[in-house]
């Protein structure tokens, strides 16, 4: 049995080796299968990792799998990825969100394959000098990849450590306090298993609501359960509340029927991806009709909302039949604009928001024989 602790104080060596030695033990008969996982036994593909800890930012393992096969599919290397069209990576990767990720996603590629090595480098500082690669990125790369006894901490290891030592501490401070811990439990011992293992008890026995403490294999070293104070750990900072914003988007339709389309400047919200033209809520964004061009906007009854990381969207839709005479300079008005068939924009890459608008016209216009 591991005897209880004080959270103030660090593991003592004995502690982590107990504890290590019943993880691995999960582990090895409850972790998960994963399409970026690799066996004891097996070499990890550093590419593969770094992949998959990119797109797992802020989006769930269930969301990541089938985005991962098809890139790992399409591209299956930094040097097959670097030379693959800005375009074509979008459109790969619209649906998972937080599109500058995937703006270095690119980048980072062309800079790894372009490098004497051809592969990422194996130690942080080196990693931390990449496109798109922040402090947990690197440790978990060191870790996974390389086996290294780094110390990664993302929401699950954070919610395993804090409840098995009590800490207190509210986030964000509570990280550097989870990476003291991690010291002793994270070795060059399998440091890759027990990184995953770590994350794979958070995310399928130290749940964020109720958690599975009967089936935990630290349950008898857990501060936070032998305390009952496992439901309010880890400690939170309360969120501000989101603010809320409102504007229009515009479905304009030319005499063949083709529909207005630009691509969103490389920065800000949505950077680079196929969008409709829109205003108001974005102001890289905004756009105002010519003001020669006649324009007879009508409104659609159903709106759009949508949730950004730091505030709630709602856009009212208004569509319009566009003359030939008015279409230049409609053109003008955005750069990077084209005029597409309604059924060639499924095969482009439109941003999450911008797929909630194309099903409401096409439910609302389309689908009713309107247009």
């Amino acid at each position: 049995m591991v005897s209880a602790y004080s959270p103030q104080q660090v593991l003592s060596k004995t502690e982590a080796q107990a504890l290590r030695r019943r993880l691995l033990a999960w582990y090895d008969r409850h972790g998960r299968v994963l399409p970026w996982r690799y066996r004891a036994d097996q070499k990890p593909d550093p590419y593969h990792v770094w992949l998959s800890e990119i797109m797992l930012q802020q989006t769930t393992v269930a969301t990541v799998i089938p985005y991962f096969k098809k890139f790992t599919h399409t591209w299956p290397s930094f040097m097959a990825l670097a030379q693959a069209d800005d375009a074509a990576v979008m459109q790969a990767w619209a649906g998972l969100g937080y599109y500058a990720r995937a703006r270095n996603l690119l980048a980072c590629a062309r800079a790894v394959a372009a490098s004497p090595s051809g592969t990422l480098p194996d130690n942080q500082a080196e990693l931390l000098k990449l496109p798109g690669i922040g402090p947990y990125t690197a440790a978990a790369i060191c870790a996974i990849a390389f086996h290294q006894p780094a110390q990664p901490v993302d929401g699950n290891i954070e919610r395993v450590i804090s409840r098995l030592r009590a800490i207190a501490t509210p986030l964000p401070a509570l990280k550097d306090e989870i990476r003291t811990q991690l010291v002793d439990l994270i070795t060059s011992h399998r440091a890759s298993d027990m990184v995953q293992g770590l994350m794979d008890l958070g995310a399928t026995i130290c749940t964020p609501k109720a958690p599975k403490c009967a089936l935990c294999p630290w349950q008898e070293a857990c501060q936070g359960y032998a305390q009952g104070r496992v439901d309010r750990l880890p400690v939170k900072r309360q969120k501000a509340e989101k603010a809320n914003r409102h504007g229009t988007v515009f479905w304009l339709i030319d005499p063949q029927g083709r529909i207005l389309v630009y691509q969103r400047p490389k920065s800000g919200l949505l950077g680079g991806m196929i969008a409709f033209p829109s205003q108001d809520w974005d102001a890289p964004s905004h756009w105002q009709p010519p003001p020669r061009a006649t324009l007879a906007l009508e409104p659609l009854t159903k709106s759009v909302g949508h949730v950004f990381t730091h505030f709630n969207l709602r856009l009212t839709i208004q569509w319009a039949r566009i003359s030939a005479r008015d279409q230049k300079k409609i053109t003008l008005s955005l750069s990077d604009a084209q005029w597409v068939d309604r059924a060639s924009l499924t095969g482009l890459a439109l941003p999450t928001l911008m797929q909630k608008v194309y099903a409401v016209v096409s439910s609302e216009l389309y689908d009713k024989g309107l247009v």
